[in-house]
């Protein structure tokens, strides 16, 4: 038997055979919406949004659309999460999945 890889999910992601821009546009301006909103289009569909989003903040990724949040509103969520004298990493992460809907 052989032993379940943490990454799995990406396998089953919406986004694997979508062009990479897609998912890391060059700015969140105005000029990039209409690239956020199609990417975001595809994270909605995804069976793993969830977990896509928990890796991206377990992680800390700081660029690209990951669990249909760019960069600023993971920024956003990690804060909210974060108590005083807290990071936002391990100790609530638990409640990430589940407020992704998983």
């Amino acid at each position: 038997m052989t032993p379940k890889l943490i990454d799995d999910w990406r396998r089953a992601a919406a986004c694997q055979d979508a062009e990479p821009e897609l998912f890391f546009p060059v700015s969140a301006t105005t000029a990039s919406a209409g690239t956020v909103r199609r990417a975001k289009l595809i994270c909605m569909s995804c069976p793993v949004q969830a977990q896509c989003l928990s890796y991206a903040m377990a992680h800390r990724q700081e660029q690209g659309i990951w669990g249909g949040l760019t960069d600023d509103e993971r920024r956003s969520l990690r804060a909210r999460m974060s108590g005083p004298g807290q990071d936002g990493r391990a100790s609530r992460q638990p409640e990430l999945v589940h407020a992704a809907g998983g």
